[in-house]
């Protein structure tokens, strides 16, 4: 990415994101986390084949209540739930870091380029509104942000606005993948295999890097029913595929839910 300062070929962007959903989705398929997505991590061949690096950070889910560390994945990619501290998450992360990546493969820069754990809550929040009532709540009771606040924003900058300047308009789908990957309710994020699925990708374009429609669905099906039966705070928001609808600002925020599974040490 830095030999492209304004972005890479839309068709590259695709093929990537595509197949590292697959990588993610492989291990959230087997109950592990990889918890430092980003571009650093992400090796590419010349004929585009991605292979995913680095899993010093990774961890198996063990299930719900367990608790570790919240300091993982590299600052820009880290999602909310990080941010504050939460030590209580789960698979949501990783989609976040995806959202963070592709976002960069489309600017060029990162999209959230805090100096502090601090400052990157208050970009995030500048863009897509307030952290939950939860996530509030472990800020505020966080040791290490003990006699400080997060800025109020001046004023919001949608994410829409955070690509007004590129040389090629950001599609509709483009962003419509954005809005998935960064709910800021881990549990209303959409899984890699909800993303796959997404018409954002063509298959008749990009055939080289999907599984065999019949085989491989069929596998990925079953993988994502049992990837959910352990994730049981996540099947109530997944009832229905959450990108089948048009996707709903992060104005509202959702009730409180129980804790995500989480992973040994």
């Amino acid at each position: 990415m830095e030999a492209k300062p304004y972005g890479m070929d839309r068709g590259q962007i695709r093929k990537i994101t595509y197949q590292l959903l697959d990588a993610i989705s492989f291990c959230h398929s087997h109950n592990c986390i990889h918890r430092d997505v980003k571009p650093e991590n992400i090796l590419i061949t010349r004929d585009t084949k991605v292979k995913l690096c680095d899993f010093g950070f990774a961890r198996l889910l063990t299930g719900p209540g367990d608790e570790y560390t919240d300091y993982v994945a590299t600052r820009w990619y880290r999602a909310p739930e990080l941010l504050v501290g939460d030590t209580q998450y789960g698979p949501p992360v990783d989609v976040w870091a995806i959202g963070c990546v592709f976002a960069e493969m489309l600017k060029g820069i990162p999209l959230w380029p805090g100096r502090s754990d601090l400052d990157q809550l208050y970009l995030i929040i500048k863009t897509l509104g307030e952290l939950l009532p939860r996530h509030k709540e472990i800020f505020q009771e966080n040791s290490f942000f003990r006699g400080l606040k997060i800025p109020e924003p001046e004023h919001q900058e949608s994410l829409e606005e955070k690509f007004q300047h590129m040389k090629e308009p950001l599609s509709t789908k483009e962003l419509q993948f954005l809005q998935f990957c960064f709910k800021m309710d881990p549990v209303q994020r959409a899984t890699c295999e909800d993303l796959k699925r997404f018409d954002y990708f063509d298959r008749s374009m990009y055939s080289d890097v999907y599984r065999d429609e019949d085989a491989g669905r069929r596998r990925m099906k079953a993988l994502d029913m049992k990837q959910r039966a352990q994730w049981p705070s996540l099947q109530q928001n997944h009832m229905t595929n959450p990108i089948s609808k048009s996707p709903q600002n992060n104005s509202k925020q959702g009730k409180k839910h129980s804790h995500l599974p989480s992973i040994s040490h």
